[in-house]
């Protein structure tokens, strides 16, 4: 061990920015300010001078420099002639650096609003994600400007953005693929086409499911479930969050997602991780509503849509495959803090436990404890190396497996975030000594306690936490994916924990879920002289002797702080101190049928979480009343105990079985019954068919079952939202109605004289019957006035307005709207004299290249708002001449690239009619954002068309 002596250089008291690592890497050579020059003697003595001449340059670093992740700053300064030579040699920076010469970074202000994101753009950085909530801005700049932005008094910090990864388990050993965005467009448009042609047999063979059904759906015995419960999922509403849908409409047409499947508007994401999780819940909840929403943006924008999904979309169940290398073991952070909302508000969530593997199966790269001081001090100066040697011995060094090559490593210490004044470094050294990646930024009372790397493409890597100042802390040094194993020449044991779970999945009510092979077993070793991996019980169910995934990652997580960053344990920050998380709670299938190319099957504990959550929808939907204990009690207290007897902190409580489930709950057929599109006929006044003021008509209302069980007691109390319109009687009663059956009943409505020409009556309907998704409560619409056979149109005469790239904030244009009052109808066109597909057309009313990147939205002068696209299109340029129109025949969710230029009449995504429920009169404004990189163009020319009302 002796050549292994570490020696480490004092590095001052520098402001630390956060450091975050992107894929790619630039491999440079550098001089330092006053680097010894002297040759190194050996392995240990080669790292010293190569960690020395990193903290010289860090000492001379600028105040702007200071607030740059440290990567950044010798990026830059390698790039401007400043570092240059040969004293490391094999070091990456870790910046990726596009052939334009930007890259992405996360910049922390103290106020984040149109000021700010106004300077960013002068000085040629794209908006890709501003969150005034967390104070931080996304952006892709020139790498030039970046000391300008750090040198902006309000500006506290320029990171590289914080990455992620999903929990789908794939071969590390095959090469990345890489897909154009063109090349992407026109696989899933063939893939589109294909199961179109293919629906009408795939619904045929496999109703309510489509052409592929999980495994799972036998494994769990959720087939079972459903048919001796008669539970289906009705009533429950079960949304995803993961990379995105980009073959969303491919598994709609072939019947495997239902159509009404809600995606939060611009939040489709980029990839297919969500299509294949949504066929999962759909394939064991055929009847719960699905949503879906985006995580990949950023660590903010995932919590915004936490949010977003369960206050805006109304999802009972959550479930998310994804995690943020920047999310802290010790304190639930931004993400965590979503989940504990939505749990707080009734919510069940799920997530991913992750695939950074185990102790029980060899497979963790997971180091957690206390720090160790080595006795071996940085040479003659500050600095205290950690030992990870729990024995007699000392070993400053803990080694990485060969496929470890190129895994992101973290390390953390127990501190709170924003708020850490203890000083930890981290160092990636080789067989050789050179040190080939670092994180050593400077902690100083008001920044994270965490650094971040990833290692080189190299054997023999191994790993060196240094306390360069402060108070002992407890550690967790993650190599995600990763392995610590014993050095090839014997001289290193490598030293791992349990505990490798972390962030949201760990929050307190979430439902962390480990893996188990449903059928098949994963057709590729992790690493080179791996066992074999276990297969599933397919076509059988699930039972005690299932072996989990190898790689499933294992718990418990020890939590030392509060989400507001308070002590759980103050003053004891060790082993003995915080409090400790059981995680992961429950197991369930991977390995897996979707339809979804990528996916086929699908592995990793991706494909678990959704099995769970729908199993969690059969139950809700057979018990409404459950609540989160109940459905927590009835998981784990069900669950089959798998190896290690009892509850362990690889499987949990065990594989879940929903026939289990559902008999702990006494689920039955609940009914669930909503008012549905009332039919209006007028039974006095002038004898056209049209209600107007000084009328009354015959509404005939009915109420629909939707659920599983027959509805009895059914009573439904209707109110108007006017006193100028009356309804009689306000309630009626509707005896029983059976499952997928309506039952209608007559209301007379009647119209005072000055009843406003045009309004609709908005009536309230209050439905209850006897279940516990009694009472529902909803409101319809009833047209009122004979509409105008003119239309009167109002078109946009503003100036060219280009569509800024790649940024969600987008571009708005206004039209306003006099002498209409109430529409009769609406529809909204995007103009142009001569359509054509050509780049940059000005005879066009959007030129835009890739129209697939586009998001359009209308507002009405009320405040609402409807999508008329939403990243559908492919890659086809141009709308010209297109008329948006409810009443079209073909939404333009199905517009493929090669109806370029777009032009006809298309169905919005959103109603217009949504848009007339008040005056029509004011200002409507067309907004669009343009939500992929590289492709650009401008609102040039499109119209409201508008008719009235003739008069009473």
């Amino acid at each position: 061990m002796g050549d292994w002596k570490l020696n480490i250089f004092s590095q001052g008291n520098l402001r630390r920015s956060t450091t975050i690592l992107a894929i790619g890497a630039t491999v440079i050579g550098l001089t330092a300010p006053g680097a010894a020059a002297k040759a190194a003697d050996g392995p240990a003595e080669r790292a010293y001078q190569q960690i020395a001449a990193l903290q010289d340059i860090k000492k001379s670093l600028t105040p702007a420099e200071r607030k740059l992740d440290s990567r950044l700053a010798i990026e830059l300064r390698k790039r401007t002639g400043q570092a240059t030579g040969g004293a490391l040699p094999a070091l990456a920076t870790g910046v990726p650096v596009s052939k334009s010469g930007t890259t992405e970074v996360e910049i922390r202000a103290d106020k984040v609003g149109d000021e700010l994101l106004g300077r960013l753009r002068g000085i040629g950085a794209g908006i890709r994600f501003p969150s005034p909530a967390t104070g931080t801005v996304v952006v892709e700049a020139p790498l030039t400007a970046l000391p300008t932005i750090a040198g902006w008094k309000d500006v506290t910090g320029v990171g590289l953005k914080h990455g992620a990864m999903t929990a789908h388990q794939t071969d590390p050993k095959a090469p990345p693929k890489t897909e154009s965005k063109t090349e992407k467009t026109a696989r899933i448009e063939s893939a589109l086409r294909a199961a179109t042609a293919a629906a009408p047999k795939n619904r045929a063979v496999t109703a309510g499911q489509g052409a592929a059904v999980s495994e799972g759906d036998r494994t769990h015995a959720a087939d079972t479930a459903r048919t001796r419960f008669k539970v289906t999922g009705t009533g429950v509403k079960v949304c995803a969050l993961s990379d995105g849908v980009d073959s969303l409409a491919d598994s709609q047409a072939s019947g495997d997602l239902p159509a009404d499947l809600d995606v939060l508007p611009g939040q489709e994401g980029d990839g297919d991780e969500g299509t294949a999780m949504l066929e999962i819940i759909h394939d064991l909840a055929p009847n719960a509503k699905l949503g879906f929403a985006t995580a990949y943006t950023s660590e903010a924008s995932f919590a915004e849509n936490v949010r977003a999904l369960r206050f805006t979309a109304g999802c009972d169940i959550i479930v998310d495959d994804i995690l943020y290398f920047h999310e802290s073991p010790f304190q639930d952070g931004a993400i965590a803090q979503a989940v504990d909302a939505v749990t707080a508000d009734g919510a069940y969530y799920f997530s991913s436990a992750g695939n950074e593997g185990n102790t029980i199966d060899g497979t963790s790269g997971n180091w957690e404890g206390d720090f160790a001081d080595s006795g071996r001090g940085i040479g003659k100066f500050a600095g205290d190396a950690h030992d990870f040697d729990p024995g007699p011995g000392v070993q400053e060094f803990n080694p990485l497996s060969p496929g470890s090559a190129s895994r992101i490593v973290t390390l953390w210490w127990a501190d709170p975030l924003l708020a850490s004044a203890n000083d930890y470094d981290l160092y990636l050294i080789n067989s050789l000594g050179n040190v080939t990646s670092f994180s050593q930024d400077v902690q100083d009372g008001d920044d994270d306690p965490w650094e971040i790397l990833q290692a080189a493409n190299s054997t023999g890597q191994r790993l060196a936490v240094v306390k360069f100042q402060g108070a002992d802390r407890y550690l967790q040094l993650s190599a995600l994916r990763g392995r610590f194993v014993d050095s090839a020449d014997g001289a290193l044991k490598g030293f791992s924990t349990p505990g490798v779970t972390r962030g949201h999945s760990a929050a307190v009510d979430a439902f962390s879920v480990a893996a188990a092979p449903a059928k098949d077993p994963l057709p590729f070793a992790l690493e080179t002289g791996d066992p074999a991996n276990p297969a599933g019980p397919y076509p059988n169910v699930f039972t005690k002797q299932t072996l989990p995934e190898r790689f499933t990652s294992d718990g418990p997580r020890r939590v030392f702080f509060n989400a507001d960053g308070t002590p759980i344990t103050p003053g004891n920050f060790s082993s003995t101190g915080g409090s400790v998380r059981a995680k992961p709670q429950i197991t369930a299938a991977d390995g897996v049928a979707t339809t979804v190319a990528g996916f086929q099957p699908f592995y990793g504990t991706s494909a678990a979480a959704p099995h769970a959550a729908a199993i969690a929808a059969l139950t809700l939907s057979g018990n409404p009343g459950l609540t989160n204990d109940d459905i927590r009690a009835a998981l784990t207290g069900t669950a089959l105990d798998l190896t290690p007897a009892g509850a362990d902190n690889r499987t949990g409580s065990g594989v879940i079985r929903a026939d289990l489930v559902l008999r702990n709950t006494g689920a039955t057929p609940q009914p669930l019954v909503r008012a549905g599109t009332p039919v209006t006929t007028p039974t006095t006044g002038d004898g056209d068919p049209f209600l107007e003021p000084g009328e009354q008509a015959t509404v005939s209302l009915p109420a629909e079952n939707i659920g599983d069980g027959t509805a009895t007691g059914v009573s439904v109390v209707v109110d108007s939202d006017s006193p100028l319109a009356t309804i009689t009687p306000r309630s009626r009663s509707y005896g029983s109605i059976a499952a997928g059956a309506a039952k209608s009943r007559d209301y007379t409505l009647k119209l005072a004289a000055g009843y406003p020409l045009g309004r609709p009556v908005r009536l309230s309907v209050r439905v209850t019957f006897a279940g516990t998704l009694s009472p529902t409560t909803g409101s319809v619409s009833v047209a009122t006035g004979q509409p105008s056979t003119t239309v009167r149109n109002f078109a946009y005469t503003g100036a060219v307005l280009p569509i800024p790239d790649n940024d969600p904030t987008g571009v708005s244009a206004t039209v306003d709207v006099t002498g209409v009052g109430y529409a009769s109808s609406l529809t909204f066109s995007i103009d142009g004299t001569e359509c054509t597909t050509a780049t940059g057309a000005t005879t066009v009313g959007v030129d835009h290249t890739f129209v697939g990147d586009l998001v359009g939205t209308l507002k009405a002068p009320d405040g609402r708002s409807a999508t008329l696209f939403s990243r559908t299109g492919g890659g086809g340029n141009n709308l010209c001449q297109v008329v948006f129109d409810d009443a079209a025949a073909a939404p333009f969710s199905s517009a493929l690239s090669t109806n370029a230029p777009f032009t006809g009449s298309w169905k919005p995504a959103d109603p217009l009619n949504s848009l007339r429920l008040s005056p029509a009169d004011g200002t409507w404004t067309l907004h669009v954002a343009d939500r992929v990189g590289t492709d650009t163009g401008s609102i040039r020319a499109f119209s409201l068309h508008l008719t009235g009302y003739e008069p009473a």
